[in-house]
Parts: structure tokens; C-alpha cells; sequence
């Protein structure tokens, strides 16, 4: 075999390639998913479905039944003496919850309680409901400490945290002056509560040691920095462990980081010599995990009459337990959108015994653009300018902050294909003034964005001896399209049809990829699979003696110079593999790189019950080449969804006594059913950004959120002229506001 390695680092943008030309005709289409059949057939294994037919042990968690204090002892002699009991695993290296992902490993308790929930030990049986029972039996003596459990209350305890996704502080000009100064000015203060991930599939782990090796099926989306964080955390070499997840359903950043159920499963099967099985229960998600941070966020604009903003601040207060310093980034979306020569953007970050927070669906954006995007709106009220004009008026040339040009900007054109789709034109301006029956009618827009990140990424492509070819890197795929969208570039590079392309996933042991999160994970992944393919292109050229620029590749075959030569008789029994690595480089560091967007929604708000009803939501999005146009537009209905979820339902109840997660399943932690959601559109506006990547593409899956809950808000105050400013805005804070006359007319 012909095994070699091909490298790329892009200081410049990338012109035209292979995928431009679109021989094959499979990038950019609305391609099936690869793994689709699979899944509906039930033969795709999740992580607990691992090892069937195996003798395998089970464990349940038993976790702190308060929230702050010290572990004086455990009594686990009921619990092991209950037939079936196998052992009770009571270690140091207990996790207290899941790993940051940025941290080297998950944090241990050494028998402090940090938060109400946090693990302490762990029952193994002969089955789950023997485990799940004995775990009952465990007695747990405490002392007691008063908690820290209400971070609106604490806030005058913020301080500033290093730096984490963005510097807790970014500013520009002088801010104070310029604000005091604007002849136009707004000040207002928006709450958003904890939330949730709640990803379908529970956290799973399933172990077996091999001798000194240990191979982990587990559910985590990075999984090349997972192996470290497992390893560090077992005190052994990342080399004498595989983890192995090629399947997730779900993960909205909740399984960024090893989780303590992994580490358990480690031990406990150490313990046992045999393979343990540990599945978290909904409640033990809810209260184990991690968390999205509740914020409390003030933003003031100052403006010129003419409505040129000339002064923005966004101040932001999160919480965390104590010593992890993850901060939501609220404002890092502030820092780029709108013009403004004076800025202030900053971060202030509380202790709390709460559940660890971490980075949850568009960190930062998907709370920090609510805020933001609700007071643009009531800015523009002030000035009695349209939404869409008031945004237009403050569309910077260049990054606001660092000046550095924009990649590519398509937030005006956003903006104007979703007015002319919606019907703009047709919105009463006065609040109220539409109505049927009972019911209230609004309409409503915001603008989104997420940063374009990209990583360091690897892949394995391997084009058989039989004109096949093979796809492998530990990239991840949690229900986005990975699969589908590394098979489509893979067959376009190489002229294959799809069917002729196999991909691998989630295994450790393959090429490192930077895994599923942050919306860096298609265009990441894929530009490594990409250069991979560059490098047998180029490997098939030497071969005909040609350039690879005279090679035309289609169907498997090779044309070039009037001579078409099958794969199958070119490669002569030799298969060639090609290890490509993509490295992000100037390019990226000399632009502005940013996906952006417009929502636009009607609601019908009833003016007897302070209901809400979504009647329609259309989305326009311009993230670069959209790879796979049904998968794309699959991920923004979920992300519209999302946002509709945390505009009107979505809060993680805390009980301030305890630090609780009171509503901790899907029974209470409302998020949006098919009877809350009407039908949606999506719509992508044609783009390619060759300073963002080799494929010219850009994040997609994390852009849809961002703004769509300001989108419904200010929808509700066109409706029925209530502005709430703490998310979510429930029919009772609706009611409390409502204008009498609104419910007198709706009754008449």
C-alpha cells in the first residue's frame, strides 16, 4: 500500500478547487444521511447498547443529597450486602461533575459537596434495578455548610474571570463619555435562567479493561481531547486507552467533556473484572452534568437622533462553582455586530453551589443576542425608525473592535430576502393595532451571528485497490450530518459515486479530529478529509504522468489527455492512503470570520390568557457553501426550535435552599412539542468564503439559534405591546403587563 501523509496550512485564501467544479455533483446537494438507515433500523449501537450478550455488571450513581458542606462518612453495609451487590466503588478519583472540555480533566470532590447532586460513589450489581435499589441503601453523613445557591443576590460579589471563548473585557474609545453624551440613550437590564442540554440519548459509558488496556464506549463529542481528560483522570497513559463513539444522539455541548459516569465505569470495571455498564438517569442528567449559565445582562446603546449608534455596552454577570472559571460569553456577538466607535463589552462571573456551567448550543450568542437584539429593537422604538432600517444605519464596513476586513457579510442581504419573504412591508408599526377574535397579532425580527471557528484537524482517506474509498478520524457525529457531509467531499474530490465512499467515525485511535462542537466541527473535519484527497489526487496524476490540474475525476475513473482509466486497473492491486492534516492559518487570522443571519417571526398572543402562539418563523442564513443543503437545513429548524424554547418555556428552576434543579425531567423542563411549533423556513443565501476554509463554508449548526428567541420577543410586544425582559417569557409575565384595553377590545 502506498501510504503517505499530506499537510496544509492556510495563510491564504483558498481559490477555486475540485469542489467548485462539481464534476461528481454531490457537494452542496440535499444528500440522505449515510448512517440514516442504520439509526431507523435500530442497527446503530449507542453507547449503553455496547457488549450485547457480554456478561457485563451495572452501576447507579449515588449522589450528595445537599448542596454545600463536607462528607463526614458513607455507610455502603446495607448496600453491599444486598444479593447481586458486587462491590461499591468509594475513590479519590471520583469526578464531582463533568470535565470542562478546556479542562485537563473532570475536577475531584476530596469529600467536599460543591453542589446539591455531585457524585460520591457508585453501587455495581448483577443488574441496573439491583444496583439502582441498593444505591437507596447508602447512608451519607454530612456537615453541613450555608450555600451559595441565588446568583441574582450575589452579584455584588462578581469579579472578573481570565479569559475564556473571548477576554472578559473588551473596549474600545470611552464609552462612559460617549453615552452620557448620545442624544438618544437606552439602559436596560435582561435576565436568562439556567437551561438544560437535554439531549435525547442519557449519559452512557460502558467499560471493559483488556489486560492494561481499557476500551470505553461512551457518548462524548471530543473525543481526541476526551482520551486525555479519561486518562488524567484514571492516573494512566492515553495510550492504553481507546474510546469508542461513533454514535450520539445528542449532545448540544452537555458530553463536551468526559463525563463522571466514564471514570466510574473505568474503576468499577477494574474492580470487578468484568465489563460495567453505567446509564444516568434523566435525573441524574439534569443535576450531574453541566449546565448553561443564568445571566443577568444590561445593555445600554447612546445614538445620534439620526439613529447612528455612537455608544454600545454590554455587561454581562454569570455563575459557576468555585474554581471553574468557564464565563458565558454573552457579549461576543456584541463585540462585532453593529457599528460604534465607543464599546464596552464585559464579564463578571459569581460563585455559586450550583451545578458546574459550561458551554451549551452557540455559547454566548444563543443568550447574549436576546439581549442585544431586544434592545436594538427597543432603540430603534425610540427612535421611531424601523427595526430593519435601524440595524441597516449600523452596518460597519470592518470589524468594529480590531478593524480587520470581514471574509464575507451577508447580514443586509439577511436582512432584505427575509423582509421581502415574510412580508415586512405589511407590519403595523403601533403595537396592538392587529387583532383577531381574542387573539393578538405580531410580527417580529432579529439578526444572527456566530464566530467561525476553525481547528486543527485530521483524516485517513483511503482509495482501495477495488476503486473504493475509506473515510477514518475520530471526528464525531451527534445527529448533524458528519457521516453525510465527509462522504460528500470525499466522492466529489475523488470522482466517486456516494455509494462507493464508506466513513468512520468516533473511534480514538483513528487521525485526530477537534470533534462535534462549536460549529468548527464540518468545516474543520472536512478540510482535512479534504487535503487527504488532494494528496491522492496527486499520487493518481504521478501515476498517469500528468498534473493534477489536467486530471478529471468522475465515476470512478480517471481522465486525462483523451485516456479514461478506471481506479480499478490505475491502482493495479496498490491502494493508496493518503493521512491529510488542515491547519487554520493566516487567513483566518487577517479576517473577520462570522456567519450571519435574520429571523423573522409572527406570533398570535391572547389577550384573556396571555398565551403565546408561533404562527410562522422563517430564518434566512448565510454560512458560506452550505455542504449538504438537507442536513444544514436540518440543523437550523433545530436551532429555530431551540430559540423558540427559550423565548417562551425553557428555565432550569433552582431552589435557592438547596441548590436543587427542581424541575430536573422533561415532565417540568418544558421545551418545545410539535404542537408549539408551526411550520418552518429556512432559506440559504448563495455564498463562498475561501478565507474560511479549504471548502469555503462556515459554521452553520450553532448560527440558527442565535436571535431567534428576540425575534419571538419582540414579536409579542408588536402583538401586544409587553416587553419582558426576564427570559422566558411565560404567559403569566405577559398577562401582568398587558394593557387593559388590549383585553377589553379582545372581549368586545
Amino acid at each position: 500500500m502506498m501510504d503517505t501523509t499530506n499537510s496544509f496550512k492556510m495563510d491564504e485564501p483558498v481559490g477555486e478547487t475540485r469542489l467548485d467544479r462539481g464534476v461528481q455533483d454531490v457537494i452542496g446537494k440535499g444528500v440522505d444521511r449515510f448512517e440514516g438507515p442504520l439509526k431507523v433500523s435500530g442497527r446503530a449501537p449507542y453507547a449503553y447498547e455496547n457488549l450485547p450478550g457480554e456478561k457485563v455488571a451495572y452501576g447507579f450513581m449515588v449522589l450528595s443529597t445537599v448542596g454545600s458542606g463536607k462528607v463526614l462518612s458513607i455507610d455502603t453495609m446495607q448496600a453491599r450486602s444486598t444479593a447481586g451487590v458486587l462491590t461499591v466503588v468509594l475513590d479519590k478519583r471520583s469526578p464531582r461533575a463533568a470535565a470542562d472540555p478546556n479542562d485537563p480533566a473532570p475536577k475531584t470532590a476530596d469529600g467536599a459537596v460543591t453542589h446539591y447532586g455531585q457524585p460520591l460513589c457508585l453501587v455495581v450489581a448483577e443488574s441496573f434495578e439491583v444496583a439502582r435499589d441498593a444505591a437507596k441503601l447508602v447512608v451519607v453523613e454530612y456537615d453541613t455548610e450555608e450555600g451559595r445557591y441565588d446568583p441574582l443576590a450575589l452579584q455584588g460579589e462578581a469579579y472578573v474571570p481570565p479569559p475564556g471563548a473571548m477576554p472578559a473585557e473588551t473596549k474600545k474609545g470611552d464609552f462612559e463619555a460617549a453615552f452620557a453624551q448620545a442624544a438618544v440613550t437606552l439602559d436596560v437590564t435582561y435576565t436568562t435562567p439556567s437551561q438544560s442540554h437535554s439531549a435525547m440519548e442519557p449519559h452512557a459509558a460502558v467499560a471493559r479493561w483488556e489486560g492494561k488496556k481499557l476500551k470505553l464506549y461512551g457518548c462524548y463529542q471530543l473525543v481526541s481531547t476526551n482520551v486525555g481528560q479519561l486518562a488524567k483522570a484514571l492516573g494512566i497513559s492515553k495510550s492504553d486507552i481507546e474510546i469508542v463513539a461513533p454514535f450520539i444522539g445528542g449532545g448540544f455541548g452537555g458530553k463536551l467533556g468526559i463525563g463522571p459516569e466514564a471514570v466510574f465505569a473505568a474503576i468499577a470495571a477494574q474492580e470487578t473484572g468484568r465489563p460495567v455498564k453505567i446509564a444516568l438517569t434523566r435525573q441524574q442528567v439534569f443535576q450531574t452534568t453541566s449546565r448553561r449559565s443564568d445571566t443577568i445582562q444590561r445593555v445600554r446603546l447612546g445614538a445620534t437622533t439620526d439613529g447612528v449608534i455612537t455608544a454600545i455596552g454590554h455587561d454581562t454577570t454569570t455563575s459557576n462553582t468555585p474554581g471553574d472559571e468557564f464565563f458565558e460569553p454573552a457579549g461576543i456577538s456584541t463585540v462585532f455586530l453593529y457599528a460604534g466607535e465607543n464599546r464596552r463589552i464585559t464579564h463578571r462571573k459569581t460563585d455559586v453551589n450550583i451545578l458546574l456551567s459550561s458551554s451549551m448550543r452557540a455559547p454566548g450568542e444563543a443568550v447574549g443576542m436576546l439581549a442585544l437584539e431586544n434592545a436594538m429593537d427597543e432603540m430603534a422604538e425610540k427612535l421611531g425608525l424601523d427595526p430593519i432600517e435601524f440595524r441597516r444605519r449600523n452596518e460597519p464596513d470592518a470589524d468594529p473592535q480590531e478593524g480587520l476586513p470581514f471574509s464575507s457579510r451577508k447580514l443586509v442581504e439577511c436582512m432584505d430576502e427575509g423582509a421581502r419573504r415574510f412580508g415586512w412591508d405589511r407590519r403595523n408599526e403601533r403595537p396592538g393595532t392587529r387583532r383577531e377574535g381574542e387573539w393578538l397579532i405580531g410580527i417580529g425580527m432579529s439578526t444572527a451571528s456566530r464566530k467561525n471557528l476553525l481547528q486543527q484537524s485530521s483524516a485517513k482517506v483511503t482509495l482501495s485497490a477495488d476503486g473504493e474509498a475509506q473515510v477514518e478520524t475520530n471526528m464525531t457525529d451527534i445527529g448533524t450530518g458528519t457521516y453525510t457531509i465527509l462522504q460528500q467531499i470525499a466522492a466529489e474530490m475523488l470522482g466517486l459515486p456516494l455509494d462507493r465512499v464508506t466513513v468512520r467515525l468516533g473511534h480514538s485511535g483513528d487521525p485526530d479530529a477537534p470533534g462535534s462542537g462549536g460549529s468548527w466541527g464540518a468545516n474543520s473535519a472536512g478540510s482535512s478529509v479534504f487535503v487527504a484527497c488532494e494528496g491522492i489526487v496527486e499520487a493518481i496524476a504521478k501515476k498517469l504522468k500528468v498534473k493534477p490540474d489536467e486530471l478529471t475525476l468522475k465515476d470512478g475513473t480517471a481522465i486525462a489527455g483523451n485516456r479514461q482509466t478506471s481506479y480499478v486497473e490505475l491502482l493495479a492491486g496498490e491502494p493508496i492512503a493518503v493521512t491529510g492534516t488542515f491547519k487554520p492559518g493566516k487567513a483566518f487570522q487577517n479576517t473577520h470570520q462570522a456567519s450571519y443571519g435574520a429571523h423573522f417571526c409572527e406570533v398570535a398572543v391572547n389577550a384573556y390568557t396571555g398565551e403565546t402562539r408561533i404562527r410562522r418563523l422563517l430564518t434566512v442564513g448565510a454560512a458560506g457553501r452550505i455542504l449538504n443543503e438537507k442536513t444544514a437545513r436540518s440543523q437550523c429548524f433545530g436551532g429555530q426550535i431551540f430559540g423558540i424554547g427559550t423565548a417562551l418555556t425553557e428555565e432550569l428552576v433552582v431552589d435557592k435552599r438547596s441548590g436543587l434543579m427542581v424541575n430536573h425531567d422533561l415532565a417540568e423542563y418544558h421545551v418545545p412539542v410539535n404542537a408549539d411549533v408551526p411550520q418552518l423556513e429556512v432559506v440559504f443565501l448563495e455564498e463562498r468564503d475561501h478565507a474560511a476554509s479549504p471548502l469555503a463554508g462556515k459554521g452553520i449548526g450553532e448560527l440558527a439559534i442565535s436571535g431567534v428567541g428576540a425575534a419571538v420577543t419582540n414579536a409579542i410586544y408588536n402583538a401586544c405591546g409587553v416587553r419582558v425582559r426576564d427570559y422566558p417569557m411565560t404567559l403569566d409575565k405577559v398577562l401582568r403587563g398587558m394593557p387593559r384595553q388590549s383585553v377589553a377590545q379582545a372581549a368586545e
